[in-house]
């Protein structure tokens, strides 16, 4: 990992001018965001139509190189759209297309190259035009979809399950267990004795969380110097 150069005080208005953004450029084109968003590079996050609605404590990253997206097309006046719960975790580079409704339910987790889709986009016989119907995608609470995997129209995931990377989901998957494949076949099923540790569960606490990660920023950046941070561009 490339060691940060920043004094502590750059660093603190980098996260101010994220906030800065998130609130003028990326709420208003949201139906709604919830509290305590932590959200990373959001100029880096598209967001087309609406309504896109997203929940508390949600985790959103973006990068140059995988920017995030979250679309809503549809000819119809009125559509459920992107529906996202509290305490989920969306990675770089994750797109979510609705034509109807796609459901995020709370805790799931989407790895980087996540695709979900509730629509084939065009027709089989006329591909100029949409297809007349869609089909809505839920992810149940605590789904975890692992890096470049593909969720397809119609599907429901059941709560607590695991998406095994790169798979393609075109079929429902139950609860509690491990899916992988093309298409995405059950490999394992999880032990339901066994507690289930989730995002609510270590990050449910956002102030402490907010003074934990304070307070470790200030002890490794405290040293550094703002020409040393200059420097860094020029010769690191």
């Amino acid at each position: 990992m490339q060691k940060d150069y920043r004094p502590y005080y750059i660093k603190k208005l980098w996260f101010r001018l994220q906030k800065f953004y998130v609130r003028y450029f990326l709420m208003p084109q949201l139906e709604y965001l919830g509290k305590n968003p932590f959200i990373v590079k959001p100029w880096h996050i598209e967001i087309f139509g609406s309504p896109i609605k997203i929940g508390n404590h949600v985790t959103l990253l973006a990068a140059p190189d995988k920017k995030t997206r979250l679309t809503v097309w549809s000819e119809k006046k009125y559509v459920n759209g992107i529906e996202i719960g509290d305490h989920v975790l969306i990675s770089p580079g994750v797109r979510i297309s609705a034509a109807e409704n796609i459901v995020i339910k709370d805790n799931c987790m989407l790895a980087s190259g996540v695709y979900i889709t509730d629509s084939d986009w065009h027709g089989i016989y006329n591909r100029s035009m949409p297809p007349e119907k869609n089909y809505p995608v839920k992810l149940e609470s605590n789904v975890w979809v692992g890096d470049s995997s593909i969720v397809c129209k119609g599907v429901t995931i059941g709560e607590n399950t695991i998406i095994g990377a790169g798979s393609v989901v075109t079929t429902d998957i139950e609860s509690n267990c491990i899916a992988a494949g093309n298409p995405a076949k059950i490999v394992k099923k999880l032990d339901t004795n066994k507690k289930i540790i989730t995002r609510k569960d270590r990050f449910s606490d956002s102030n402490a969380i907010k003074m934990m990660v304070n307070a470790h920023d200030k002890e490794i950046l405290e040293k550094n110097t703002f020409m040393g941070w200059v420097k860094s561009f020029f010769f690191l």
